[in-house]
């Protein structure tokens, strides 16, 4: 297992993350301890969660990803020995069972979420505090062209980034990070840290995979040169790039399968991909799932790679994608199809 540096702090990372949104909705409490106990064991210290988990959300089950993490930290008694992230919900007329549909990245909501992850964590401190999706109206979650909104009503960002260095004051926070964000607002982040002696973003989790590379055309660069580097997320496109789903199978307790709203990564051209993605790994000997997240392993913008499963199997053999090294020749086929059928699934 490699680790890397978290931003410019003297935090390291294991290139595996290991993702938690589904527990609480398609894994038990049990099985989220046996996911967090082999991960540890195999060298993942970065788990990463959110106010928002378990997905899809849900009022009934909001805040039960968190809930058993922190069951498990305080039974274990391994706060010390992981890397902890969350997230605080941007604003969205989707989720009103968080803070009464009233979740902004204002000061008071800042505060209020990180409390409340806290007290679910059984933590009195996150090592990474992530703004989720940005509160403006912008092209984000698969949206591609951006169109102004008629009136902007966002809580302005240095508003944001001073909450945030409250609680890093405070000592509830160690560093920030983003989420879902673009080339303007990361740079715009980074800006107003450096003008305002604020907090500095250290990372920025986006979705990035052979179906979505979109993240290379702007925030790649950025990610580089200024230290703020991808936690990517999706990096199965939720599950597709197994090939399981080719020609229409649908598994029985699968995602996709169980929530049809989960169909970002679905459409005829990701299938058509998909398909020359799994043709290149089974014509090397290799499994489909675990080459994709080699690929992604390989990018060197990359700071860490999120994981999910919601097998033991699965968890198994993501995790063990850290061993493999793509040759020169799998790199080729790859972008070969990359460049037939770019980022299918935006």
């Amino acid at each position: 297992m490699r680790y890397l540096p978290l931003g410019r702090t003297d935090i390291r990372v294991s290139e595996i993350c290991l993702g938690t949104m589904t527990f609480g909705e398609q894994n038990t409490e049990a099985e989220a301890f046996e996911q967090l106990d082999y991960a540890l064991d195999q060298g993942v210290n970065f788990i990463d969660t959110a106010e928002l988990y378990p997905v899809p959300p849900r009022g009934e089950t909001q805040g039960l990803t968190e809930t058993y993490i922190g069951n498990w930290l305080a039974k274990r008694k391994l706060r010390d020995k992981v890397i902890l992230a969350s997230k605080v919900a941007g604003a969205a007329d989707w989720i009103p069972h968080i803070r009464h549909g009233q979740a902004r990245l204002d000061r008071a909501n800042i505060q209020q979420a990180l409390d409340d992850s806290l007290k679910r964590l059984r933590t009195d401190y996150l090592d990474l505090y992530q703004l989720h999706w940005p509160d403006r109206e912008t092209n984000y979650f698969g949206k591609l062209g951006y169109e102004p909104p008629a009136e902007d009503k966002s809580v302005p960002l240095l508003e944001t980034l001073q909450a945030l260095d409250e609680l890093v004051k405070a000592g509830k926070i160690r560093h920030v990070g983003l989420s879902n964000e673009t080339p303007w607002g990361a740079m715009t982040m980074l800006k107003l840290a450096e003008q305002h002696g604020l907090p500095r973003m250290v990372s920025i989790q986006n979705p990035y995979s052979l179906l979505n590379r979109t993240f290379e055309i702007g925030l790649a660069e950025i990610a580089m040169r200024e230290d703020c580097g991808l936690l990517a997320y999706s990096p199965l496109g939720f599950g597709v790039l197994s090939g399981k789903y080719l020609n229409g199978a649908r598994p029985a307790g699968a995602r996709v399968t169980l929530f049809s709203r989960f169909d970002r990564y679905s459409n005829a051209q990701a299938e058509k991909a998909t398909a020359d993605y799994v043709g290149i790994a089974r014509r090397h000997g290799l499994d489909p799932a675990q080459m994709a997240l080699a690929w992604v392993n390989s990018r060197p913008f990359l700071t860490a790679n999120i994981i999910g499963a919601t097998t033991m199997d699965q968890l198994k053999a993501n995790i063990a994608s850290a061993d493999i090294n793509l040759s020169a020749e799998i790199i080729a086929d790859i972008e070969s199809v990359h460049r037939s059928q770019p980022n299918p699934s935006p």
